[in-house]
């Protein structure tokens, strides 16, 4: 079974009971279920500034389990919404540190962090998260359509740069085959019948 009771006898905890049958002390004992099972919470979407001023909205998505059913009853009134309130601040405070670029570029890097900081504020609590996940960020409409023209200049930077290596190297070869055929004065009458005979 996935899932523990905490019981309180008149209003102290005494213990964790469980997986099983459990029975109580009617009027004197109360219990809490706690499940177990690992739990997928949606961050929801929020909108955060970036070092560089860029205004983006994020979700994301938070992977966590209970480790220690007393402490998630005794030490938060509501652990649930405890762990996704810390998640959303947390998310918020973390990308807030990095620029656009890097939030783009180092995604991994920025999910473990937001993890390790939201698991050392839950780890009193008794609950241990597992992985945090930014799923979707969307950016103003102005800025898709600057990294649009951004993104297509370098693809007209790129084809530039093919185009002029290409007659680099063809300036080569024929420097090339100029030398030979100086060094070679038959290969040069050589061609010189050739074109007569055209």
């Amino acid at each position: 079974m996935n899932e523990r009771g905490v019981i309180f006898f008149l209003g102290r905890c005494t213990g964790v009971r469980g997986p099983g049958l459990i029975i109580l002390i009617p009027l004197f004992e109360r219990m809490a279920k706690v499940a177990l099972r690992t739990i997928t919470m949606e961050i929801p979407s929020q909108k955060i500034i970036t070092k560089d001023n860029v205004s983006i909205d994020i979700a994301a998505v938070a992977y966590y389990h209970i480790v220690d059913p007393k402490k998630s009853v005794i030490a938060v009134e509501d652990v649930y919404s405890a762990v996704n309130q810390i998640s959303q601040t947390t998310v918020r405070n973390v990308v807030g540190q990095f620029m656009l670029d890097q939030l783009l570029a180092k995604t991994s890097e920025i999910n473990t962090k937001i993890k390790d900081v939201i698991d050392l504020h839950t780890e009193p609590w008794g609950v241990q998260v597992t992985a945090v996940e930014i799923k979707d960020i969307t950016l103003p409409d102005n800025m898709q359509r600057a990294m649009a023209k951004e993104a297509e200049a370098e693809r007209e930077r790129r084809a530039k740069i093919v185009a002029a290596e290409g007659e680099f190297q063809a300036a080569q070869k024929l420097g090339q085959a100029a030398d030979m055929i100086s060094k070679h004065p038959v290969a040069e009458a050589l061609k010189m019948i050739k074109a007569d005979n055209k």
